[in-house]
């Protein structure tokens, strides 16, 4: 506690403006529980930059952490590009001080001798992606803290190609900015270095996207669509491009159209939650609507819900509507002529295995990465000399293309739109056409537990649990023996029957997969965005028509209720 108070009496210096300083007083006076939590540790980049509480403290955003990251992050950019102009895109989502922090970075960036880019407005996660490149600019910053409480906000930092940091990038950043006292920070903006962005980047990017999300599908007309931003920056770009695209009967959730950084009508603004949706889904019952999108706060995320077999409105999860996108993109690669043996797709270490099934059937490789869209991001960038077609991960992310760097709702709700109008044109349904693909390869069940441990005590019980399971690995789940543990923090394979070991090419990270002798895997690995330790569960079986798939959903949900009974989760 002596090391808390003391880091805590060093925010009480003349580096630190009287309000910081007036909080910290409290803080110490009171003898506040808060104290600790806030300077225990400083905040740091995880899977999706920087995110943390807003307040004082070195484990909490505010102008003196986001301005030592800048600074770190303007001294590297004049090292990477010396004698060089440079240029740095910002944008900011609808969360509370999104524009007062963005606008504070700017002024580090200028008073740094950075030309600075920022939108006049809140503007989506992909548009930022975008901009970076249409704008020909070193690097780009964004201020959001995706689908986390309003009570957060973060940082994320984009490199020259559009994606977010990667090694050596991110590594070389963060020495920069461990070097740095925050007395260190250059405050002494230059106004004139900023050009505010808009409508421009606005249109470009629209054209961008429907050229890269739309397919010669028919009856667009014909498809009723209900869209909510959940209060977030999504309602600046998807009503529109719908729109340009030829949808012509959207629905919007008036009620969640302005963006909120309170969130109100929501518990949290995360798609990947069926109550997130609820509204949206009323709605659709209202309208008979054939399709639900819900996007985060950012819009990077994209939720999907649509009507299955009995016409009941169905949230689907990431790894569905990721298997289907893909499916469908490949085969408009293929009915174009376009498949050569040099495409691939992306995905990741805990996304679901049909899309390398899906892929592998039309003889294109699928790239698997750890985590997190940064790491498609660099599979483009480190095989130039493959067409990049699509990619995504559970956590309901996905990009068509690589004319942005990130995942991107926007160009992913126009995707399921394609996909979903022409199945209906068809005579079938965007949910059919997924159970279609798990009669052509196998049925996968997927199932995310997410437990949340706040503070420094809930750090370590991540911590210890992550030890336990790599220190007394599991022999069988649910009485199936376990073949194959990987850890990637070792980056050991290891055959458990033989005690075989390989080296998995792929950075290192804190993640443990088990794969058991009948395709059964579970993956865990600490959250790097939220004080969560996450499970993911995966588990097939075999059908042999779409009728099946009904019969065999209980057996596959009651096989991962039991995991996770065993597991203890």
């Amino acid at each position: 506690m002596k090391e808390i108070i003391e880091k805590a009496q060093a925010w009480l210096s003349d580096t630190f403006d009287i309000e910081t300083q007036h909080e910290i007083q409290q803080l110490l006076e009171t003898k506040s529980d808060d104290l600790t939590d806030r300077f225990y540790k400083d905040t740091e980049f995880g899977t999706g930059g920087m995110r943390g509480i807003m307040g004082a403290g070195t484990n909490r955003i505010n102008k003196y952490t986001l301005g030592k990251a800048t600074q770190g992050l303007s001294n590297y950019l004049h090292k990477s590009y010396p004698n060089q102009s440079i240029k740095v895109a910002i944008a900011y989502d609808c969360r509370h001080n999104s524009k007062k922090f963005s606008k504070l970075v700017a002024d580090v960036l200028t008073a740094n001798k950075i030309q600075v880019f920022l939108f006049e407005d809140l503007r989506p996660t992909p548009e930022l992606s975008f901009a970076v490149n249409h704008l020909n600019c070193q690097a780009g910053i964004v201020l959001t803290a995706s689908h986390n409480p309003p009570e957060y906000n973060g940082y994320k930092v984009y490199w020259t190609d559009g994606g977010q940091i990667v090694p050596p990038q991110d590594k070389e950043i963060i020495s920069e900015v461990n070097l740095l006292d925050f007395s260190d920070i250059n405050f002494n903006k230059n106004d004139e270095l900023i050009t505010y962005i808009g409508s421009e980047i606005d249109e470009a990017f629209w054209d961008a996207s429907i050229k890269n999300g739309t397919f010669n599908v028919k009856g667009r007309e014909n498809l009723k669509i209900v869209f909510t931003s959940l209060h977030g920056t999504s309602i600046k770009l998807i009503p529109e491009v719908l729109k340009r695209a030829g949808y012509t009967q959207v629905h919007i959730v008036e009620e969640q159209a302005e963006p909120n950084g309170d969130f109100p009508t929501v518990d949290s603004p995360n798609p990947e939650e069926p109550e997130a949706l609820q509204m949206a889904v009323d709605l659709a019952n209202k309208v008979d609507a054939d399709i639900v999108i819900g996007t985060d706060p950012d819009s990077d995320r994209v939720g999907i819900a649509v009507r299955d077999l009995e016409g009941n409105i169905k949230l689907l999860n990431g790894n569905q509507t990721m298997s289907l996108m893909t499916d469908f993109l490949i085969k408009k690669w293929k009915n174009n002529d376009r498949l050569n043996g040099k495409q691939f797709v992306g995905s990741t270490i805990v996304s679901t295995p049909l899309v390398n099934e899906i892929a592998d059937s039309y003889g294109v490789e699928t790239k698997v990465g750890l985590t997190g869209f940064k790491w498609i991001a660099k599979m483009i960038k480190d095989f130039p000399e493959l067409d990049f077609i699509g990619g995504g991960e559970e956590s309901f992310g996905y990009m068509v293309g690589d004319f942005v760097r990130d995942k991107d709702a926007v160009t992913s709700t126009l995707l399921a739109c394609e996909i979903a109008s022409g199945a209906k044109a068809n005579g079938s349904s965007f949910y059919e056409e997924l159970l279609q693909l798990y009669v052509n390869h196998h049925f996968y069940k997927e199932h995310l537990v997410a437990l949340v441990k706040k503070g420094m005590e809930g750090a370590q019980q991540i911590k210890q649990m992550m030890v336990d399971f790599r220190n007394n690995p599991l022999s069988e789940i649910d009485g199936e023996k376990v073949t194959f543990l990987n850890d990637y923090q070792s980056s050991v394979r290891k055959n458990l029957a033989t005690g075989e070991e390989i080296t998995l090419d792929i950075p290192k990270s804190n993640v443990l997969i088990y794969e058991t002798e009948n395709g059964t895997k579970v993956a865990c690995r600490p959250s790097g965005t939220e004080p969560k330790i996450k499970f993911y569960i995966s588990v097939k079986t075999k059908v042999n028509s779409v009728e099946e798939v009904t019969i065999k959903e209980p057996v596959l949900d009651s096989k991962i209720q039991q995991i996770v009974k065993q597991l203890g989760i």
